[in-house]
């Protein structure tokens, strides 16, 4: 089979794309992480303002959002669905039961490794098809609602949550 060199141009057009896309989760990520890993557990306590959401459950805010990736790709199961009740369906409550931020920490750590092999095994093809919230009828009307939105919103929406956190910054 031959393949026309405009094509190869298209295919190599959406890997760069697609690697565009998840450096930039990357990137988000490390500057995440370096803001939390610099804050100790009390600080991780603290409100990132008056009256407004702690560190820890934002961090706890993330994982749950970001877990919700897996299901949303076609990718398996979520790592930590108990995390979604106390960190997305409700709001910050200071008498709420919550893990602890190590047990925190360590999830965000073990759901971006998770994440990251799961990007790596995807192919360019993969990407641009329909994420499993989203009907084929819609699909076929918004193709752009694809598995590759999933991931930039997924990153502006950490890169938003960084916005707050960056107020504890020692």
């Amino acid at each position: 089979m031959i393949i026309s060199e405009e094509t190869k141009s298209a295919t190599a057009d959406r890997q760069l794309f697609i690697k565009m896309v998840v450096s930039n989760w990357e990137l988000q990520n490390q500057r995440f992480n370096g803001l939390i890993d610099n804050l100790s557990d009390e600080q991780m306590l603290l409100p990132v303002a008056a009256g407004k959401n702690r560190a820890v459950y934002l961090l706890g805010h993330m994982i749950a959002v970001n877990d919700g990736i897996i299901p949303l790709l076609g990718l398996g199961e979520r790592l930590f669905p108990d995390l979604e009740t106390p960190f997305v369906k409700n709001p910050d409550d200071i008498t709420a039961q919550i893990p602890s931020v190590a047990e925190l920490r360590g999830n965000w750590v073990e759901l971006n490794k998770t994440l990251t092999a799961y990007f790596n095994e995807m192919s360019a093809d993969e990407w641009f098809t329909k994420h499993s919230a989203i009907s084929e009828e819609n699909f076929a009307k918004e193709p752009h609602r694809n598995k590759l939105n999933i991931l930039i919103n997924r990153t502006n929406h950490e890169a938003y949550h960084l916005g707050q956190l960056i107020f504890l910054k020692p």
